[in-house]
């Protein structure tokens, strides 16, 4: 039984990943389309008399056209870039090849949904739900979403590993191997439109009320989302719950400018690029802007709090770590350095972070704000997606106040805590640390010994079955978790470390990335 939720974490763990992959290029699509849309806004134009600047004919407004229309491509086209994201990231081995194969795969089975309504005399139908069909690259088709993406990019990843290296009979053996994933892919894809044909009108039925059932919780719902969203974040499981909200019927419905749109991120960027727009959709919004509150000002000073708190001999070294750690998350949101700094030496500080972050997406709500996000809530995306599009739309200035008082709390919350419970937090450990194993002069960390030193840590490189990483972490699968040596892969560097049986989550901050590729090439030399 314990294998049997071991893997299913670990399965969990490798889909939330894969979902970082469409993440990444979210952030610049929102930007084109932030700068773009509010400034080729007609009514922002007005607004602000620049029509001598980029108003209609200018040179500048046919730049700006362009830029808005090549971040609404990447929106339009969500559902195909998560079926090769999942394909990608599920994949254990010959990564391209289940990629390729997920974006066949996934224009068989719209196509042959497409087919099927045609027959059945629906594509034309007035009898239909209202948002039942879509346009999915260029195929007339149920409207699915990004979970048609999920759904392909999960077969296939699953038909790859299982035939990447099928070996058939000689006389048709040039279609083995990587050949036949996209073979097998495409029939396996046909039956899948054919049953998403039958049971999918039924799912969006009950997608869309349960999305109906969260919006009617209204506040209440909006805090328990909170929670959970942040409770998620140590297990890496946090892509897997807010996505649907943001991507698809979970998050609401819209019509906007006649077009039938899904996912709360969705709508607000539908509504970002429509000149029509008089305010945006806080039923949309609720599920993003509570995180500006705490990750602009909340965790920053709970930063400061551990600096403040530390012995005065560690203020100097401690200063900069966290000083980096609170301008990180001020500028672009990313938080998770901050977090794994108290998680582990205080869990209940971590539970009231939690609860904290659930009232700010609720007093979001509240408040009637209506800033959205494509990554996280910093002041890169509060300035475009709150301050650009105007106060009278977004209603940010309410953050402001919100963001001072969540300041203060999380300051002397912090402060009381650390001192009260003498809690570890950075610059607070003893003067001497003593390792009965390691010493940091014994494992001094250089280009050339890093990547050795974790792979030892992790028992050597045939322990390790599986390597990856995500916006913060490395993850990796090994064969035996008994053997880890936690000591030896702090002295990496590592901001802390999770470990469920042989599931290991080693945390770096951004730069996970780039230990990731240098660990690749340390594996595969010989």
């Amino acid at each position: 039984m314990t294998d049997k939720k071991q893997s299913i974490f670990s399965i969990l763990q490798r889909i939330g990943h894969s979902f970082l992959f469409p993440a990444a290029i979210l952030p610049i699509a929102g930007l084109l389309l932030g700068i773009g849309a509010s400034f080729t806004n007609p009514q922002m134009i007005s607004s602000y008399g620049i029509e001598w600047l980029v108003g209609g004919g200018t040179f500048l407004n046919f730049i700006l056209t362009v830029i808005k229309n090549t971040g609404e491509i990447v929106f339009a086209n969500l559902p195909i870039i998560f079926a090769m994201s999942v394909a990608l990231g599920m994949a254990k081995q010959e990564k391209g090849v289940a990629t390729i194969s997920s974006a066949i795969a996934f224009l068989i089975m719209h196509k042959t949904i497409s087919t099927l309504l045609l027959i059945s005399g629906k594509l034309n139908s007035a009898n239909i739900l209202e948002g039942t069909l879509g346009m999915v690259c260029g195929i007339q088709t149920l409207e699915m979403g990004v979970f048609a993406g999920m759904l392909i990019g999960l077969i296939v990843a699953w038909l790859h590993n299982r035939f990447y290296k099928i070996k058939l009979p000689d006389w048709i053996a040039f279609f083995g191997g990587v050949r036949f994933v996209p073979i097998i892919s495409a029939f396996f894809s046909i039956a899948a439109g054919t049953l998403m044909f039958f049971i999918w009108p039924y799912i969006q039925q009950g997608v869309y009320s349960l999305g109906y059932f969260v919006t009617q919780s209204k506040y209440a719902g909006t805090f328990v989302y909170g929670i959970i969203e942040r409770a998620l974040i140590p297990f890496g499981l946090h892509h897997v719950f807010y996505m649907p909200f943001w991507q698809t019927g979970l998050g609401g419905t819209a019509v906007i400018d006649g077009n039938y749109i899904v996912g709360a991120m969705n709508i607000f960027f539908a509504e970002l690029a429509s000149p029509n727009t008089v305010k945006f959709s806080v039923n949309a919004t609720r599920f993003m802007a509570g995180k500006f509150p705490f990750m602009m000002f909340g965790l920053p000073a709970a930063s400061f709090a551990m600096y403040r708190c530390a012995k005065n001999n560690k203020k100097k070294v401690v200063g900069s770590l966290l000083f980096s750690a609170a301008l990180v998350a001020i500028i672009t949101g990313v938080t998770e350095p901050i977090e794994f700094t108290f998680l582990f030496v205080a869990p209940a500080l971590y539970a009231a972070h939690c609860v904290f972050a659930g009232l700010s997406f609720m007093l979001m709500h509240m408040l009637k704000v209506c800033v959205g996000m494509t990554f996280s809530g910093g002041i890169i995306e509060l300035l475009l997606y709150g301050i650009i599009p105007g106060n009278s739309k977004t209603n940010w200035v309410a953050i402001i106040p919100v963001g001072i008082c969540y300041a203060t709390i999380y300051y002397f919350c912090f402060k009381f805590a650390i001192k009260k419970f003498n809690l570890m937090t950075p610059g607070r450990e003893e003067d001497e640390i003593e390792s009965k194993l390691y010493t940091k002069k014994d494992f001094e960390v250089t280009k050339e010994n890093f990547s050795e030193i974790i792979i030892e840590g992790l028992g050597g490189k045939k322990n390790i079955e599986y390597l990856d990483s995500c916006a913060t972490r490395l993850r990796v699968k090994v064969i035996n978790g008994g053997i880890i040596d936690s000591n030896l892969i702090k002295q990496s560097g590592s901001l802390g470390i999770i470990q469920k049986e042989n599931n290991i989550q080693i945390i770096y901050g951004p730069k996970v990335t780039v230990i990731k590729s240098e660990l690749e090439e340390y594996l595969n030399q010989n």
